[in-house]
């Protein structure tokens, strides 16, 4: 398989587990988890490395996170999200149709307005600032600029970085701060006589349900795969497992460093130079979700600190662990970031259509 699929399972991949580049992203990871810990700092084994690699990376440190290994930690974390599925989800799922219904309406406001900030202010080309605009989903956004002659590719992925490091920085303290603690915190749960068959089933049914939906471009696809195939399996009661709650700080350190090993090739100047205007663009953002939160509040029961991150403009998978570890419902926070980066995907190449016939 090739380097750009989901589960990149080739002879290239398994070296970089056993690289250089990667004992350093661990050896830079494992002490800044520990401090971060030490410090009580919320989201320690998540915000430490990611803040170690980030700093590592723009300082030139030759740093890699395999994908490979990064795509087990995906699934490791869709299976733990599995964990709480089960039939009784099924009867809240109409009013998801209005929170996806809000969520479409955010998309296009928070796309519309700051795309306009950034064209006036930052001066980014139309283009550019469209694909910057759009509150989240970068992976697929850059493969829809790459399409795009006018697109500044380094702009686009730099805005997205810098409103995710904000974005999952300042949220975690937030929580912290308003939620009570004890009720957040992992239930440590020792899972008993279960059946190691049952894990081997769930984790080969959500690698084939992977390769179909990467096959057929569905974003998200080691996420949404293993969600499905959980969802499937334990509900129909043919294969459940309850992974334990300790794997968590295992995908957190990977999805930490994994964000810091994507500034390499970028330097302090770069980030400096787009840190402003990124943070006005992502302070609009927040507060556009805030509305759609709030009128999301209106038609469903749910925690606001759940729907405030269901409509955050981060990452999806940063966004998952985030409301694993508050206990903030992963499963419906992971459904509404895999539907907004379906509308995104949808909505963005309609908006610049528009544009070209405007122009």
């Amino acid at each position: 398989m090739q380097n750009n699929q989901a589960i990149p399972f080739n002879k290239e991949n398994f070296k970089l587990i056993f690289s250089k580049e990667f004992a350093l992203v661990i050896l830079v990871s494992i002490p800044s988890a520990l401090m971060a810990e030490f410090f009580n700092i919320p989201l320690a084994w998540f915000l430490g490395p990611m803040i170690a690699t980030s700093i590592a990376s723009l300082m030139g440190l030759n740093i890699k996170m395999p994908k490979l290994a990064l795509s087990t930690t995906l699934i490791l974390l869709g299976l733990y999200i599995g964990n709480y599925i089960d039939k009784s989800l099924f009867s809240q799922m109409h009013q998801w149709a209005w929170t996806s219904l809000i969520m479409l309406i955010y998309i296009i406001v928070s796309v519309l307005i700051v795309s306009k900030y950034l064209q006036f202010f930052s001066k980014y080309e139309r283009k550019t600032s469209i694909f910057s605009a759009a509150p989240g989903a970068l992976g697929p956004l850059m493969i829809l600029a790459e399409d795009e002659k006018k697109a500044d590719l380094s702009q686009v992925a730099t805005s997205h970085l810098i409103r995710l490091i904000i974005i999952i920085t300042v949220f975690p303290f937030i929580v912290n701060s308003f939620y009570e603690v004890e009720n957040v915190k992992i239930a440590e749960e020792v899972f008993k006589d279960q059946n190691v068959i049952n894990l081997i089933i769930l984790i080969i049914f959500s690698i084939f349900l992977i390769v179909i939906f990467d096959k057929l471009r569905i974003p998200a696809a080691l996420l949404s795969g293993t969600l499905l195939a959980s969802g499937i399996l334990q509900i129909s009661e043919i294969a459940t497992y309850k992974l334990s709650p300790n794997i968590i700080d295992y995908c957190l350190l990977i999805l930490g460093a994994s964000v810091g090993c994507r500034f390499a090739n970028k330097s302090f100047g770069e980030i400096a130079r787009n840190a402003w205007h990124s943070f006005i663009a992502t302070f609009l953002l927040v507060v556009l979700g805030l509305v759609a939160a709030f009128a999301a509040s209106l038609v469903i029961e749910k925690n606001f600190f759940t729907l405030i991150l269901s409509y955050c403009p981060g990452g999806i998978y940063e966004v998952a662990v985030i409301a694993i570890f508050f206990n903030l419902d992963p499963e419906f926070v992971s459904f509404h970031h895999i539907i907004r980066l379906l509308m995104i995907l949808f909505i963005v190449p309609l908006i610049l259509k528009f544009i070209v016939k405007k122009t």
